[in-house]
């Protein structure tokens, strides 16, 4: 264990900047406070278990090795593309792979649930904040309506006679639903023994918070209808944060107690089937010196950040001037948003903003960002980064349109001015609205040390024009013609 110990520290300082980054999300973010108390929990777990690991010896295994480099290959990738979350789920696993490592499989056999449980420090859930707020916004319309409430509902907008509500990011709902997970996942494991009942109580973990979300939600606008928004915000946030959903788990685990199958006497791990395993038996036969397996995990770590450094040094050439070209029937207009939109592209070596009008008085604003590489802090579509950024006054309401090869997103500034606005990445090839698919292109151009600028268009129009937004851009993307061949000149690619 003392070998394991030492192993863990190195590795939280070989790749302290991603335990930094980890940490600070867990002390600053509200949403993974929880994650705090996940290392506790997981010594907590292996104590369960001690009386019955004593029994089994551990021993460096080879195999482990293997564990290792598919840990250490996920943080490459991760820092290929500049994925963060990549990065965090690779230095994360890279512990329980050296667990492997160094203790061989007989004991990682008892210790399985502790160490996969470690996946909960990756500060994960961000992803599923629009489809939450798109749920919880149908919810919460649904229950206006029954409550004889006239509202509403465009997005995540609800319009009532107290006055617009807005299902915000915060009011999604994923920071108890991510916390309710790790939660239900403990219980599940030590309270239950039957699999299907695993199973259904986790059902129950996921489905409560967000069936609760809702009922929050609308008990708001419920409150806000007699006693004003200004109340009803007031309560919302003494309830939801301190009383709601505190009741919510207290629920579910009353709705749960009767159907707890494991005894408190019982052990979590069977320490005498594990050392009888015949296949346990025949995977230990496997061992190798432990100064061998120590001298790989250094090699293979210290291997993949070196790759990593030097693939982080390729970028492309990029012009040193940029411009916004002639487009046949359209003509440059002064850029005047009725409420001020500007994408964001931190990091990018040009930005290129401007509005572009025809002669039947449609309107079509374009942003167009070039990198000559992607990496930490330079990500196209990174968090924040694109048509809605954190720090403006613009929220996103729903999806738009499915385009050929785009993102389409609506947005809204102070509950009057709607905008849609269509995203594509380009690299190499490629022209996309999926921002996996540039990741994973990215991590292609990085793994053969291929230098390529990654480039990103947002055609947008603002509704209460000359025509409807998604006229006026089918209309300007027939001028340009294809977008990759008019993104590639605008770039001097072609």
């Amino acid at each position: 264990m003392l070998q394991l110990g030492g192993a863990w520290f190195a590795l939280v300082l070989l790749f302290a900047s991603d335990w930094q980054a980890m940490a600070d999300q867990w002390w600053n973010s509200s949403t993974y406070n929880h994650i705090l108390l996940v290392p506790a929990i997981t010594g907590w777990l292996i104590w369960l278990r001690v009386s019955q690991l004593r029994r089994l010896a551990p021993s460096i295994w080879w195999p482990g090795l293997i564990a290792v480099a598919v840990a250490c290959l996920i943080w490459v990738l991760g820092a290929f593309a500049a994925f963060t979350l990549l990065r965090q789920i690779g230095a994360v696993g890279l512990l329980s792979a050296t667990a492997l490592l160094v203790l061989g499989p007989r004991v990682c056999a008892g210790l399985i649930f502790p160490l996969s449980y470690l996946a909960f420090l990756v500060p994960f859930g961000d992803e599923l904040v629009p489809p939450l707020q798109t749920i919880t916004a149908r919810l919460t319309i649904a229950l206006t309506h029954l409550s004889g409430i006239p509202a509403q509902i465009n997005g995540v907008f609800i319009d009532t006679p107290a006055g617009l509500f807005e299902v915000a990011e915060a009011c999604s709902g994923v920071k108890f639903l991510i916390a309710m997970i790790a939660l239900g996942v403990l219980i599940a494991n030590v309270c239950f023994v039957s699999w299907k009942r695993r199973a259904g109580f986790l059902v129950l973990a996921i489905v409560a918070p967000i069936l609760a979300n809702g009922v929050r939600a609308w008990g708001t606008i419920y409150i806000a209808q007699s006693k004003g928004a200004a109340y009803a915000g007031g309560v919302d946030h003494i309830i939801y944060g301190w009383v709601f959903f505190a009741m919510v788990i207290a629920l579910v685990l009353a709705l749960s107690w009767r159907f707890f199958d494991r005894a408190v006497e019982d052990q979590m791990i069977d320490a005498t089937a594990l050392a009888a395993s015949p296949l346990l038996d025949r995977l230990e036969k496997a061992r190798l010196h432990w100064i061998a397996g120590l001298a790989g995990l250094l090699a293979v770590v210290l291997g993949g950040q070196a790759w990593a450094r030097v693939a982080d040094r390729q970028s492309a050439a990029v012009p040193t001037q940029l411009a916004l070209p002639v487009v046949s029937g359209w003509h440059r207009i002064d850029y005047r948003p009725a409420i001020w939109w500007e994408p964001r592209a931190d990091g990018a070596e040009h930005r290129l903003l401007g509005r572009y009008a025809d002669a039947s008085g449609r309107k079509v604003d374009v942003f167009y960002a070039l990198y000559s590489a992607q990496s930490e802090g330079r990500e196209a579509g990174g968090y924040g980064e694109g048509a809605l950024r954190p720090d403006s006054p613009w929220a996103w309401t729903a999806n738009g349109p499915e385009v050929p090869h785009a993102k389409a997103e609506r947005l809204i500034a102070e509950g009057r001015v709607e905008r849609l606005a269509e995203t594509y990445y380009r690299t190499g090839t490629l022209l996309t609205g999926s921002n996996i698919r540039l990741k994973l292109a990215n991590i292609e151009d990085r793994l053969l040390l291929r230098p390529r600028p990654t480039m990103v268009l947002i055609l947008s129009a603002e509704a209460g024009t000359a025509s409807t937004p998604e006229a006026s851009l089918a209309a300007f993307r027939q001028a340009t013609g294809p977008l990759d061949a008019w993104m590639d000149r605008m770039a001097r690619l072609r």
